[in-house]
């Protein structure tokens, strides 16, 4: 790197005493907040082991501090869905993701997706949804007390054009690899279904592959794997970009195609099927399914720098200048998977995964609901939290 990393830190941390290690288990309870977008954890200390997910608690936390409750009802409980290995504290200590939900336990907090995916999900289980992620992410440095510019390139200024950097090496093209590949180990030692990592096409841009994960999974580990490399990023003093076009002008955006199949587009015949049937279904859903695919995903799909347009659909053989590419392989045997290359890089992988099962497996039951229950977070806190307490309310008194 051209530049001094600050506030690197021992990656392995304290190393704890084989006594504490053996009587007490660190579990990092993980959740979205109110942003939709970033993670939060806290830590809770068992005195017992943990063998098994039904062993941990739900547990609370202030709804108020994360833009998901008021404070006069700031109680949000917190669900654990998926345990994993700790990487930086290593074993016994856990990773534990959660879901969030009002005082009720039912009503999901604002910006819990997960529960009406996995709904998605189990109804489409006969049809083994595979998926396979491409996080796509930016590596800004900060150069002052506020403002935040690509790692490597010059302060407030822009380096050479793109064509150099993607999946390069050395030190004039290649900014950020030691984070990348830090991440790359944690992950596989969290127990992830990370597939590999590359430099992408603009300078201190990068890239990291989730999967094969089927069904729930996908949005799962794609969460532990973002929260994963948060935590990497503080060892670096880095900050993590998912921002869809973070540097306007020739510079590419970031995304997070989505690669996906089903037990149908895998099998004999499958190729046709793909571009038979669910071409046309994904073109006659595409303005709704949009929607679900990243805020501010307009400023990235312009049909430039590898994109399609925001507000057409369109698909092509080995085309990455279009809605949807359908791998050369896939053509060639006649079966396989196709790449969704909509999605931006701050999509939330459930609502993702979830329209795109629900259209192409289940006739579209759910892809109005998914939007409403979208638009419903988006809304002013004050306003969706008197509407939700106005519920519970009712419930409780039928």
């Amino acid at each position: 790197m051209t530049e001094t990393i600050e506030n690197l830190r021992d990656f392995n941390y304290y190393q704890l005493s084989k006594d504490v290690n053996t009587s007490y288990v660190l579990a990092e309870y993980i959740w979205i907040d109110g942003t939709g977008e970033q993670l939060r954890s806290k830590t809770k200390v068992y005195q017992t082991q943990i063998k098994r997910l039904e062993d941990l608690e739900w547990w609370t936390y202030d709804g108020s501090s994360t833009d998901q409750a008021v404070t006069r009802f700031s109680e949000i409980y917190l669900k654990p869905v998926r345990v994993v290995k700790d990487p930086f504290r290593g074993d016994p200590h856990i990773l534990v993701l959660c879901e969030t939900y009002l005082p009720d336990k039912k009503t999901p907090a604002r910006y819990n997706f997960r529960w009406i995916a996995n709904q998605i999900m189990e109804k489409a289980r006969d049809h083994k949804p595979w998926f396979g992620i491409e996080q796509e992410y930016f590596l800004l440095k900060r150069t002052g007390t506020t403002h935040l510019w690509p790692l490597g390139w010059p302060t407030g200024g822009f380096p050479y054009p793109q064509g150099r950097y993607y999946c390069s090496i050395g030190e004039r093209n290649n900014f950020g690899r030691a984070l990348a590949e830090a991440h790359l180990r944690a992950c596989l030692n969290a127990g992830l279904k990370i597939a590999g990592l590359n430099a992408e096409v603009a300078p201190s841009q990068w890239e990291f592959q989730i999967g094969i994960a089927e069904g729930i999974e996908i949005g799962d580990h794609m969460w532990l794997a973002r929260y994963i490399l948060e935590r990497i990023g503080e060892e670096f003093g880095i900050d993590i970009n998912y921002d869809p076009k973070p540097i306007l002008g020739d510079w590419n955006g970031s995304g997070a195609h989505c690669n996906y199949s089903t037990v149908t587009t895998r099998s004999e015949g499958g190729y046709r099927y793909i571009v038979d049937k669910l071409m046309p279904i994904l073109k006659e859903n595409h303005l709704e399914m949009i929607k679900l695919y990243g805020q501010k995903n307009e400023l990235r799909l312009t049909g430039r720098h590898e994109t399609g347009k925001y507000d057409q659909f369109t698909w092509g053989d080995g085309a990455r200048g279009c809605s949807v590419r359908v791998p050369i392989i896939t053509k060639e045997q006649g079966q396989g998977y196709f790449e969704d290359r909509r999605p931006a890089a701050n999509i939330d992988p459930y609502l993702v995964s979830a329209a795109l099962v629900d259209v192409t497996c289940l006739n579209s039951e759910h892809l109005k609901q998914l939007n409403s229950i979208f638009e419903d977070s988006l809304k002013p806190l004050g306003q969706q939290i008197f509407q939700q307490q106005k519920e519970i309310f009712q419930q409780q008194k039928e």
